[in-house]
Protein backbone atom coordinates (compact mmCIF):
# COMPACT_ATOMS: atom_id res chain seq x y z
CA UNK A 1 0.00 0.00 0.00
CA UNK A 2 1.42 3.39 -0.95
CA UNK A 3 1.41 5.94 1.85
CA UNK A 4 5.08 6.89 1.64
CA UNK A 5 8.01 6.01 -0.57
CA UNK A 6 9.10 2.39 -0.22
CA UNK A 7 12.78 1.64 0.20
CA UNK A 8 12.32 -1.57 -1.77
CA UNK A 9 10.63 0.25 -4.61
CA UNK A 10 7.19 -0.17 -6.10
CA UNK A 11 5.66 -3.13 -7.90
CA UNK A 12 2.96 -1.52 -10.00
CA UNK A 13 2.55 -4.41 -12.43
CA UNK A 14 2.46 -7.06 -9.70
CA UNK A 15 -0.08 -4.85 -7.97
CA UNK A 16 -0.24 -1.90 -5.59
CA UNK A 17 -3.07 -0.41 -3.55
CA UNK A 18 -2.86 3.37 -3.48
CA UNK A 19 -4.90 5.46 -1.05
CA UNK A 20 -5.61 8.91 -2.46
CA UNK A 21 -7.36 11.82 -0.76
CA UNK A 22 -9.34 13.01 -3.79
CA UNK A 23 -9.68 16.79 -4.05
CA UNK A 24 -12.96 18.54 -4.79
CA UNK A 25 -13.38 19.17 -8.51
CA UNK A 26 -11.69 15.97 -9.70
CA UNK A 27 -13.62 12.99 -11.01
CA UNK A 28 -12.54 9.53 -9.89
CA UNK A 29 -11.38 8.86 -13.45
CA UNK A 30 -9.30 12.06 -13.36
CA UNK A 31 -7.38 10.53 -10.46
CA UNK A 32 -6.95 7.20 -12.27
CA UNK A 33 -5.66 8.93 -15.40
CA UNK A 34 -3.36 11.16 -13.34
CA UNK A 35 -1.78 8.19 -11.57
CA UNK A 36 -1.46 6.15 -14.75
CA UNK A 37 0.29 9.03 -16.54
CA UNK A 38 2.68 9.62 -13.62
CA UNK A 39 3.68 5.95 -13.47
CA UNK A 40 4.23 5.94 -17.21
CA UNK A 41 6.33 9.11 -17.05
CA UNK A 42 8.45 8.45 -13.97
CA UNK A 43 8.63 4.64 -14.00
CA UNK A 44 8.39 3.96 -17.73
CA UNK A 45 5.57 1.41 -17.34
CA UNK A 46 3.26 1.43 -20.35
CA UNK A 47 -0.19 -0.13 -20.73
CA UNK A 48 -0.57 -0.55 -16.98
CA UNK A 49 -3.96 -1.51 -15.60
CA UNK A 50 -5.19 1.13 -13.14
CA UNK A 51 -8.67 1.33 -11.63
CA UNK A 52 -10.57 2.75 -8.67
CA UNK A 53 -12.74 0.91 -6.15
CA UNK A 54 -15.80 3.11 -5.73
CA UNK A 55 -16.69 6.38 -7.47
CA UNK A 56 -16.66 9.72 -5.67
CA UNK A 57 -18.63 12.57 -7.26
CA UNK A 58 -16.60 15.59 -8.46
CA UNK A 59 -17.93 17.77 -5.62
CA UNK A 60 -16.93 15.18 -3.00
CA UNK A 61 -13.51 14.76 -1.44
CA UNK A 62 -11.85 11.98 0.49
CA UNK A 63 -10.71 8.41 0.26
CA UNK A 64 -10.32 6.83 -3.15
CA UNK A 65 -8.77 3.36 -3.34
CA UNK A 66 -6.69 2.95 -6.51
CA UNK A 67 -5.46 -0.47 -7.66
CA UNK A 68 -2.73 -1.19 -10.20
CA UNK A 69 -1.66 -4.29 -12.11
CA UNK A 70 -2.87 -7.58 -10.68
CA UNK A 71 -4.51 -5.83 -7.74
CA UNK A 72 -7.20 -4.57 -10.14
CA UNK A 73 -8.67 -8.09 -9.88
CA UNK A 74 -9.56 -7.26 -6.26
CA UNK A 75 -11.44 -4.03 -7.03
CA UNK A 76 -14.84 -5.65 -6.46
CA UNK A 77 -13.63 -6.87 -3.06
CA UNK A 78 -12.90 -3.28 -2.03
CA UNK A 79 -16.14 -1.98 -3.54
CA UNK A 80 -18.16 -4.47 -1.49
CA UNK A 81 -16.91 -3.08 1.82
CA UNK A 82 -18.86 -0.58 3.92
CA UNK A 83 -18.18 3.15 3.60
CA UNK A 84 -18.08 6.06 6.05
CA UNK A 85 -18.99 9.60 5.00
CA UNK A 86 -19.22 13.00 6.66
CA UNK A 87 -20.67 16.20 5.25
CA UNK A 88 -23.68 18.49 5.29
CA UNK A 89 -27.28 18.54 4.09
CA UNK A 90 -28.91 21.86 3.22
CA UNK A 91 -32.55 21.90 4.30
CA UNK A 92 -35.10 24.05 2.49
CA UNK A 93 -34.11 23.50 -1.13
CA UNK A 94 -33.76 20.75 -3.70
CA UNK A 95 -31.72 20.43 -6.87
CA UNK A 96 -32.10 18.06 -9.86
CA UNK A 97 -28.79 16.36 -9.02
CA UNK A 98 -29.56 16.22 -5.27
CA UNK A 99 -26.33 18.16 -4.63
CA UNK A 100 -24.83 21.54 -5.63
CA UNK A 101 -23.77 20.40 -9.11
CA UNK A 102 -27.05 21.86 -10.38
CA UNK A 103 -28.95 24.98 -9.33
CA UNK A 104 -31.88 24.84 -6.91
CA UNK A 105 -35.17 23.95 -8.58
CA UNK A 106 -37.46 24.40 -5.54
CA UNK A 107 -37.47 25.99 -2.10
CA UNK A 108 -39.36 24.83 0.99
CA UNK A 109 -40.14 26.14 4.49
CA UNK A 110 -38.03 24.94 7.41
CA UNK A 111 -39.58 26.91 10.31
CA UNK A 112 -41.79 23.96 11.26
CA UNK A 113 -38.85 21.57 11.75
CA UNK A 114 -38.17 20.79 15.40
CA UNK A 115 -35.34 18.86 17.08
CA UNK A 116 -37.82 16.03 17.68
CA UNK A 117 -38.67 15.88 13.97
CA UNK A 118 -34.99 15.74 13.07
CA UNK A 119 -34.39 12.88 15.49
CA UNK A 120 -37.42 10.94 14.26
CA UNK A 121 -36.28 11.44 10.67
CA UNK A 122 -32.78 10.23 11.52
CA UNK A 123 -34.12 7.05 13.10
CA UNK A 124 -36.20 6.26 10.01
CA UNK A 125 -33.08 5.85 7.89
CA UNK A 126 -31.29 3.36 10.11
CA UNK A 127 -31.18 -0.25 8.94
CA UNK A 128 -31.98 -2.02 5.66
CA UNK A 129 -34.15 -0.10 3.21
CA UNK A 130 -34.95 0.51 -0.44
CA UNK A 131 -33.29 3.55 -1.99
CA UNK A 132 -33.70 5.14 -5.43
CA UNK A 133 -30.48 6.41 -7.06
CA UNK A 134 -30.44 10.06 -8.21
CA UNK A 135 -31.32 10.66 -11.84
CA UNK A 136 -27.89 12.32 -12.08
CA UNK A 137 -25.97 9.11 -11.43
CA UNK A 138 -23.79 6.59 -13.24
CA UNK A 139 -26.42 3.86 -13.02
CA UNK A 140 -26.95 2.29 -16.44
CA UNK A 141 -30.41 2.23 -18.03
CA UNK A 142 -30.65 0.47 -21.40
CA UNK A 143 -26.88 0.65 -21.71
CA UNK A 144 -26.72 4.40 -21.07
CA UNK A 145 -25.70 6.26 -17.92
CA UNK A 146 -28.64 7.82 -16.10
CA UNK A 147 -26.96 11.23 -15.90
CA UNK A 148 -26.88 11.41 -19.70
CA UNK A 149 -30.67 11.12 -19.81
CA UNK A 150 -30.95 13.72 -17.04
CA UNK A 151 -28.68 16.22 -18.77
CA UNK A 152 -30.71 15.79 -21.95
CA UNK A 153 -33.86 16.38 -19.85
CA UNK A 154 -35.15 12.94 -20.75
CA UNK A 155 -37.17 11.15 -18.09
CA UNK A 156 -35.98 7.71 -17.07
CA UNK A 157 -37.30 5.32 -14.44
CA UNK A 158 -34.64 4.01 -12.06
CA UNK A 159 -35.14 0.87 -10.02
CA UNK A 160 -34.72 0.99 -6.25
CA UNK A 161 -31.92 -0.94 -4.58
CA UNK A 162 -31.47 -2.42 -1.14
CA UNK A 163 -28.99 -0.53 1.04
CA UNK A 164 -28.19 -0.53 4.72
CA UNK A 165 -27.43 2.43 6.98
CA UNK A 166 -25.46 1.03 9.88
CA UNK A 167 -25.00 4.37 11.65
CA UNK A 168 -26.41 7.84 11.01
CA UNK A 169 -25.63 10.83 13.23
CA UNK A 170 -26.67 14.45 12.70
CA UNK A 171 -25.80 17.83 14.21
CA UNK A 172 -28.20 20.75 13.66
CA UNK A 173 -26.23 23.52 15.39
CA UNK A 174 -25.90 25.36 12.04
CA UNK A 175 -29.54 24.76 10.99
CA UNK A 176 -30.69 24.71 8.20
CA UNK A 177 -27.30 23.16 7.41
CA UNK A 178 -27.24 19.69 8.97
CA UNK A 179 -23.86 18.07 9.59
CA UNK A 180 -23.90 14.27 9.34
CA UNK A 181 -21.91 11.08 9.83
CA UNK A 182 -23.00 7.99 7.88
CA UNK A 183 -21.70 4.42 7.95
CA UNK A 184 -23.39 2.53 5.13
CA UNK A 185 -23.32 -0.44 2.80
CA UNK A 186 -21.98 -0.40 -0.74
CA UNK A 187 -24.27 1.20 -3.31
CA UNK A 188 -25.68 3.81 -0.93
CA UNK A 189 -26.15 7.25 -2.47
CA UNK A 190 -25.66 9.96 0.14
CA UNK A 191 -27.30 12.42 -2.27
CA UNK A 192 -30.44 10.28 -2.21
CA UNK A 193 -30.25 10.11 1.58
CA UNK A 194 -30.18 13.92 1.70
CA UNK A 195 -33.13 14.20 -0.70
CA UNK A 196 -35.19 11.61 1.18
CA UNK A 197 -34.32 13.17 4.55
CA UNK A 198 -35.83 16.45 3.37
CA UNK A 199 -39.01 14.69 2.23
CA UNK A 200 -39.50 13.01 5.60
CA UNK A 201 -39.27 16.45 7.23
CA UNK A 202 -42.03 17.74 4.90
CA UNK A 203 -39.49 20.08 3.38
CA UNK A 204 -36.65 19.60 0.92
CA UNK A 205 -32.93 18.99 1.16
CA UNK A 206 -29.81 18.58 -0.95
CA UNK A 207 -26.27 17.48 -0.27
CA UNK A 208 -24.08 20.54 0.25
CA UNK A 209 -20.76 18.83 1.05
CA UNK A 210 -19.43 15.27 1.19
CA UNK A 211 -16.22 13.60 2.31
CA UNK A 212 -15.52 9.86 2.35
CA UNK A 213 -13.36 8.94 5.32
CA UNK A 214 -13.30 5.13 5.26
CA UNK A 215 -13.71 2.11 2.97
CA UNK A 216 -13.69 -1.02 5.09
CA UNK A 217 -10.55 -0.81 7.22
CA UNK A 218 -8.90 1.76 4.93
CA UNK A 219 -8.92 5.33 6.26
CA UNK A 220 -8.39 8.70 4.61
CA UNK A 221 -5.95 9.41 7.44
CA UNK A 222 -3.56 7.05 5.67
CA UNK A 223 -4.15 8.53 2.21
CA UNK A 224 -1.98 11.00 0.32
CA UNK A 225 -2.90 13.94 -1.86
CA UNK A 226 -2.40 13.78 -5.63
CA UNK A 227 0.56 16.18 -5.36
CA UNK A 228 2.12 14.17 -2.52
CA UNK A 229 1.80 11.02 -4.62
CA UNK A 230 3.53 12.78 -7.51
CA UNK A 231 6.40 13.76 -5.20
CA UNK A 232 6.69 10.15 -3.99
CA UNK A 233 6.92 8.86 -7.57
CA UNK A 234 9.53 11.45 -8.51
CA UNK A 235 11.68 10.60 -5.48
CA UNK A 236 11.44 6.88 -6.18
CA UNK A 237 11.94 7.07 -9.96
CA UNK A 238 14.77 4.93 -11.35
CA UNK A 239 15.29 7.56 -14.05
CA UNK A 240 17.65 10.52 -13.97
CA UNK A 241 15.11 13.32 -14.03
CA UNK A 242 15.53 16.96 -14.90
CA UNK A 243 12.39 18.33 -13.19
Amino acid sequence: MIMAAKESGFHFEEGEVILIDKPVGWTSFDVVNFIRSLIKRFHQIHKLKVGHAGTLDPLASGLLVICTGRMTKRIQEFQDQTKVYTGTFRLGETTPSYDLETAADAHFPTDHITPEMLENARLQFLGIQQQYPPSYSAVKVAGKRAFKYARAQEEVKLASREVEILDFKIDAKDFPEIAFFVHCSKGTYIRSLAHDFGKVLQSGACLSSLRRTKIGDYSVENAVSTEAFKAILISSSPLELDI
